[in-house]
């Protein structure tokens, strides 16, 4: 192609980009006379158009609009819409047949809604290729209905285990220091002890290492690799909640330490890992109403120990909000806090202005206990195909290219982390986060448990205050399930017996008369 043919195609390939990039920013509604000279501006091909509510996704959706017209028959259009309505603003401009969406961006919980109203189609690739290999596990999950795939997963939310690693590496060099030294200690004492070296030798520091800086002072540095210290601080890392209250304990922390672990109790998406695993809604498509278990002794036992932390940590709850927990983290002033994803964007922008002066980590929210996991709770957002589109077949194309083929460029562009597989985030916190969403609970879709959110932070909020979790769990249970069935519902009340500890006599001092006495007693 010559020089003046590509300068042509780039002309109005950029002139094709503006005016998408302008109809996503208005937020309008494209009218039929607009979408006439559109399709005359693009050479007569017919348009699609792709609704979203996310102002972020702006710049990603019109570069990728733009590179898919470029070698396809129809034109892609993204328009951003608003309003809370936004499904029912779907299913009108569907029904009436005007300025209608041939696919947009959904949150997967309203998947059975969009079903049912016939505003999404199963999925339909037209590229030979497997759904389960493209797109990670929860992502399929939450997009699924009724044995169905109905969305493609695009970019997920869930939550992790943000750490100071500055303050974790120091703690790490100082346990991997005092260890060298007393290896060199007990070494030196054992060369005396043989009279090998002079007794008035041993205790003495000769561990440190040190150079020079420019102005000639003395600069100690370390004489461990960063390897030893990375995993050194792997192995510190709380990997339960009784492991962090242990590590609260003992820890020796730098001034500016206000507390250790701190997270937005008030919020059900940081709180939500206490009981994800001990709970049930929906199977894991969450769209099985036959399959819902709230109410069950896993779930007692480990609102207990959320209500525990209460006790061990201290949280005010009229004075806490996720923005203030993650500026504490930012200040240094707490050391480890649950996060979301997009906490990723804010410290890689803080550490760059200077105003977040420490390295961070993400790691997977620590368990209950050795015996009992948690599970974070996730959202997906999908690319659904409007059931009522007359181009289905491009419409499901080009949501297999927006978020399968083009989503290397999702995160530098949108700040979203997709949800499908083998792609190259750049960023090892990132990636796990990723680990963490393989790990997590996609919210469920039933259209009669929607309140169920909101009914759950209010437990959580009742048994951080001193509510009996039993209690509380039962009367959820209860409301859920009579929303289910349509009548009134009542669990059986579970016996909370607290598990029995055997008393180990590890030495006969303690094993005392009135122990044996009190022992006899009870036989």
């Amino acid at each position: 192609m010559g020089f003046k043919k590509r300068l042509a195609a780039a002309l109005l390939l950029a002139a094709v980009s503006l005016l998408t990039f302008g109809i996503a920013r208005s937020g309008m509604r494209v009218s039929e006379k607009q979408a006439e000279d559109f399709s005359a501006f693009t050479g007569g091909k017919d348009t699609l158009y792709l609704w979203y509510t996310d102002e972020a996704l702006t710049s990603y959706l019109t570069s990728a609009a733009v590179t898919y017209n470029e070698n396809h028959d129809v034109r892609i259009v993204p328009v951003l819409q608003s309003g809370p309505e936004y499904l029912e603003q779907i299913n009108t401009a569907s029904l009436s047949g005007e300025e209608m969406p041939d696919l947009y961006i959904l949150s997967h919980d309203s998947l059975e809604k969009a079903y049912l109203a016939g505003l999404a189609e199963e999925v339909k690739l037209r590229e030979r290729t497997s759904l389960r290999d493209t797109y990670r596990d929860t992502g399929l999950s939450a997009a699924t209905y009724q044995g169905k795939v109905i969305g493609y997963p695009f970019y997920f939310e869930t939550s992790a285990l943000l750490y100071n690693k500055t303050y974790l590496k120091d703690l790490a060099e100082s346990q991997l220091q005092a260890e060298a030294d007393a290896a060199v200690g007990e070494e030196a004492q054992q060369q005396a002890d043989a009279g090998n070296i002079p007794e008035d030798t041993v205790g003495i520091d000769t561990s440190s290492e040190s150079g020079s800086t420019d102005d000639g002072t003395a600069e100690e540095t370390s004489s461990f690799s960063e390897e030893e210290i990375e995993a050194r601080v792997q192995e510190i890392l709380p990997k339960t909640l009784e492991d962090m209250e242990t590590f609260a304990d003992s820890y020796d922390a730098p001034e500016a330490v206000e507390g250790v672990f701190k997270w937005d109790v008030t919020d059900v998406f940081y709180n939500y890992f206490f009981i994800g695993n001990a709970i049930k809604m929906g199977g894991d498509a969450g769209d099985d109403t036959s399959q819902i278990d709230i109410y069950n002794l896993n779930a007692i036992r480990n609102m207990r120990a959320y209500e525990e932390l209460n006790q061990f940590f201290s949280i005010d709850t009229s004075e806490i909000s996720y923005e203030s927990v993650i500026n504490e983290f930012m200040e240094g002033r707490q050391v480890f806090t649950v996060a979301t994803s997009d906490v990723v964007g804010t410290l890689e922008q803080a550490g760059a202005d200077g105003s977040f002066p420490y390295e961070y980590g993400i790691a997977l929210l620590p368990d209950i206990d050795a015996d009992r996991e948690t599970r974070p709770l996730s959202m997906t957002q999908c690319v659904v195909v409007n059931g009522y589109g007359t181009h289905q077949e491009d419409a499901n194309d080009f949501a297999f290219f927006l978020t399968a083929r083009y989503n290397d460029s999702l995160y530098a562009r949108s700040g979203k982390v997709s949800a499908a597989r083998d792609v190259d985030y750049g960023n090892e916190a990132l990636s796990m986060f990723a680990e963490a969403y393989d790990h997590s609970v996609a919210m469920p879709k039933m259209i009669e448990t929607s309140n169920f959110w909101v009914l759950l932070e209010r437990v959580f909020s009742q048994v951080w205050n001193g509510t009996d979790a039993n209690d509380a769990l039962k009367e959820l249970s209860e409301q859920i399930m009579q929303q289910v069935t349509g009548q009134e519902y009542e669990e059986v009340y579970i016996e909370d017996v607290q598990e029995e500890t055997d008393v180990e006599y590890l030495d006969e001092e303690y094993y005392t008369e009135e122990a044996q006495k009190e022992e006899q007693a009870e036989e």
